[in-house]
């Protein structure tokens, strides 16, 4: 079947999209069906494109994206075993305060848990000043992007940290949730923003420390 192309010769988003769920599905097999997988790669790539200002890029961000709701979705059905503790940060634009405790947990535990992070009304883009104040820190965001917050994250997160969005996060039993009182990093100066994340820091290292071995809670 020919691929379906725009004036401008590029593969319509459709198409591409119907591509990227004709690779998942296949590396899903057995564990996924293939109507689901495309479904969550079209629902995946509609949330994205809600907060986008620019579309061009979106059909491979929608497919990491799905990706990674489809791990979510077998590791909260059991059909895939999680080596290590999961771990959801949930902030209101999922571009500040969520995406600093992602990325500081993964400096500071590297394969030792696994992070998502979502928002409850994502953002268009990261926060330049949250950006700035982490690449002094040595952490590289440039892969990051905002992301909605969807059942199957929640579902396969063993610890759930919510920052500033109120009742959006669903509640399901066995699960650990914790709420960090943090001000908002959207309207700080730099110096502001890098106390935001020092504060973000010290949290970071005391839930590691709960959830891992002593030996383990961090690299240093």
């Amino acid at each position: 079947m020919n691929a379906q192309r725009g004036q401008d010769g590029l593969l319509s988003p459709d198409s591409v999209l119907h591509r990227a769920a004709e690779r998942l599905a296949h590396h899903f097999t057995g564990l996924v069906g293939e109507e689901t997988v495309e479904r969550v790669v079209f629902e995946s790539y509609t949330a994205l494109a809600r907060t986008a200002t620019v579309t061009s890029h979106l059909p491979p961000l929608a497919e990491k994206f799905a990706r990674d709701r489809l791990v979510a979705l077998t590791q909260s059905r059991g059909q895939v075993a999680k080596a290590v503790p999961e771990i959801l940060y949930v902030c209101v634009q999922n571009s500040g305060r969520s995406q600093m405790a992602a990325a500081i947990t993964r400096q500071l535990a590297g394969d030792r848990v696994h992070v998502r992070s979502a928002g409850s009304q994502p953002a268009a883009g990261l926060l330049p000043g949250v950006v700035a104040v982490l690449e002094e820190a040595g952490i590289d965001l440039s892969e990051e992007f905002p992301k909605p917050l969807t059942d199957d994250v929640v579902r396969a997160a063993d610890a759930v940290v919510t920052m500033g969005c109120g009742d959006a996060c669903p509640l399901y039993p066995g699960k650990r949730y914790l709420d960090w009182q943090l001000t908002d990093p959207s309207g700080l100066d730099l110096d502001g923003v890098r106390a935001v994340r020092d504060q973000i820091q010290a949290h970071v290292e005391q839930l590691l420390a709960e959830l891992l071995p002593p030996s383990t809670a961090t690299n240093a």
